[in-house]
């Protein structure tokens, strides 16, 4: 397990995930999000990403999967078996891949369906709602737009507020870059920094857009075929050579497509 823990706030714990009692998926995963951090899983399509942390969210069993090795634990409790909503009382929402929302309701609708679990009242989750549009105030404008019939920036936006309606301490957040303009990227990401820093919520992250991770988490695991070949501060990951010209597409001499590179030199490298 990596050094980065410095509180053991979320620790997934050399985890296999199988499917159908016979797809391998996860092969010993090991992860640590430290409180306050933003910590970025990286890795190609179909490298384990969303399966890690479907298995922190523990919605595996819907997609007929299970974890059936190893542990994980939020603020030094074991979590992976309680169901969902209790995970969203604990503080962990995940934010699914794809922008779900519902589209036949308003977009403010959306946002409290994110305080169903809340036993705080009306007052409190109001005040809730007000602070999300203040860190997206495109949904203000457009709090009473069916979301269905909104930009996939906006949707995205969306199901991130309504993940705050929670008041979550930890959200999982899964390829909020996926189908989006560069420029509404930067600005999801920006708004999910600010969060980090001033609503002090700690974010896993999954991500292909390396790049725009690299920049905005504090650490990141790399992640291919299921298991953890690499991990390392943001700053020393970007600045790896073998994850310049495989992640990054660049190399000392300028860019390089994946197309470029032999499958088993970078099997090799990795596991050298």
């Amino acid at each position: 397990m990596s050094e980065y823990n410095s509180s053991l706030f979320l620790s997934i714990n050399n985890i296999e995930v199988i499917y159908d009692h016979v797809i391998l998926v996860l092969k010993g995963v090991s992860l640590d999000v430290p409180e306050g951090g933003i910590v970025a899983l990286l890795g190609a399509n179909g490298a384990g990403k969303t399966t890690t942390l479907k298995a922190v969210s523990n919605v595996l069993g819907v997609e007929r999967g299970d974890v059936t090795k190893g542990s994980i634990s939020f603020k030094g409790e074991r979590i992976d078996q309680l169901n969902p909503a209790e995970l969203v009382k604990r503080g962990v929402v995940q934010v699914m891949e794809g922008r779900h929302c519902f589209a036949h309701l308003t977009v403010e609708e959306n946002l409290l369906t994110g305080a169903y679990t809340r036993t705080d009242g009306r007052a409190a989750i109001k005040a809730s709602l007000e602070k999300v549009y203040d860190y997206f105030p495109r949904l203000r404008t457009r709090r009473s737009s069916i979301a269905g019939y909104t930009s996939g920036g906006e949707q995205q936006m969306t199901a991130i507020g309504r993940a705050l309606m929670a008041n979550p301490t930890m959200i999982l957040l899964d390829e909020p870059s996926m189908g989006l303009a560069p420029q509404i990227v930067e600005e999801i990401f920006e708004i999910v920094k600010d969060l980090n820093s001033k609503e002090k919520v700690s974010f896993l992250l999954a991500e292909q857009n390396t790049i725009v991770a690299l920049r905005y988490a504090d650490y990141g695991y790399i992640l291919e075929n299921g298991r953890v070949v690499m991990d390392g501060d943001a700053k020393s990951l970007s600045e790896n050579e073998d994850v310049k010209e495989f992640y990054l597409g660049l190399n000392k001499t300028g860019r390089k497509s994946f197309r470029d590179v032999k499958h088993y030199r970078r099997r090799k490298r990795w596991l050298a």
